[in-house]
């Protein structure tokens, strides 16, 4: 799902995670996530420039969609549901996981949504989308080099 992110971001990303998956895939999945949201936070420094909010995917049977604001305060707010304990080799309680660690990491207001059938293709497009609100927020207006905020600070 990483590699989700890269491709339809348009970010180039390059993940080397060592954990302790001999005893579970929590602590890996939730560093991942925060060490990730901390590269965000730092590669956006000041935020001049940058559009600061960004998603609406559909993907066969499933509706996802993800609004980030790289604001300055984490939140997350998660309104989905799976059927399935797992996606793959990844419990899918850690999904949320993943994305609140992000959030925390960023300090980053997201939103996401997701309904549909099949559990595969909704986490896809939880990613998807989730890649291309990054895409739409950090995109920088070089003719409109304002802090986007009426408070003066993020």
């Amino acid at each position: 799902m990483l590699d989700q992110i890269a491709r339809h971001g348009q970010m180039d990303l390059e993940v080397i995670v060592k954990g302790d998956l001999e005893v579970d895939e929590h602590h890996t999945i939730e560093d991942t996530a925060i060490a990730l949201g901390e590269v965000f936070a730092k590669a956006l420094g000041n935020k001049l420039g940058i559009e600061r909010y960004g998603f609406c995917l559909p993907m066969d049977d499933c509706l996802s969609q993800v609004a980030i604001d790289f604001g300055g305060r984490n939140w997350l707010v998660w309104e989905t549901e799976f059927k399935r304990e797992m996606v793959g080799k990844m419990p899918t309680e850690m999904f949320y996981h993943f994305f609140k660690s992000f959030s925390d990491g960023a300090k980053a207001n997201i939103n996401i949504k997701a309904e549909g059938t099949n559990e595969h293709h909704k986490i896809e497009a939880i990613f998807k989308a989730f890649a291309k609100a990054i895409k739409v927020a950090v995109k920088r207006d070089t003719e409109k080099m304002i802090l986007p905020s009426t408070k003066g600070m993020l």
